[in-house]
């Protein structure tokens, strides 16, 4: 249809503080993006935008550059003391960020409608690496809401199943 564009943000109601983080943010800027990364630190339910996700991949890639930068001037001065504190800080952080990174890859496969479980093709070299990238980049899909968790409906509440 021409002029109709689906507007993912429209759907929920802007409480003064913003969107509630069971919500995508469209539209993040990067402080936001990281922020919310971390906030969200382990939940792989809901859905995660595309700058939600891509602010944080350019983020960890700056990130993880200084310390390449910094493992380098290291070896220049002090090669065996340098590149052991290095490579300290560079494991803890990406051992830091593996949870929370594969939670919002599965929420980014979520706004586009695919399941999250998806995101265990990271494991295959090269090929998921491609496939997760083109899911990255897709328009957000309304269909995707059913990832949605409401915010008073929790795991930790019974679930009562009808016949």
């Amino acid at each position: 249809m021409a002029g109709c564009h689906y507007t993912p943000q429209q759907q929920y109601a802007q409480p003064a503080g913003g969107v509630p983080l069971s919500a995508p943010l469209y539209g993040a800027s990067l402080p936001d993006a990281v922020s919310r990364f971390f906030k969200k630190y382990a939940t792989f339910s809901g859905r995660a935008s595309r700058s939600e996700y891509w602010w944080w991949v350019l983020a960890n890639g700056i990130v993880l550059i200084l310390f390449y930068a910094a493992a380098i001037l290291s070896a220049l001065n002090e090669p065996e003391v340098g590149l052991m504190i290095v490579q300290g800080l560079a494991s803890t952080w990406l051992l830091a960020t593996l949870v929370p990174a594969w939670a919002l890859i599965a929420r980014r496969l979520h706004d586009v409608n695919v399941s999250g479980w998806l995101a265990l093709l990271v494991l295959i070299p090269f090929f998921g690496a491609i496939v997760i990238i083109v899911f990255a980049v897709m328009d957000a899909k309304p269909e995707g809401q059913r990832f949605d968790q409401p915010e008073h409906q929790r795991f930790d509440q019974p679930v009562s199943f009808q016949d």
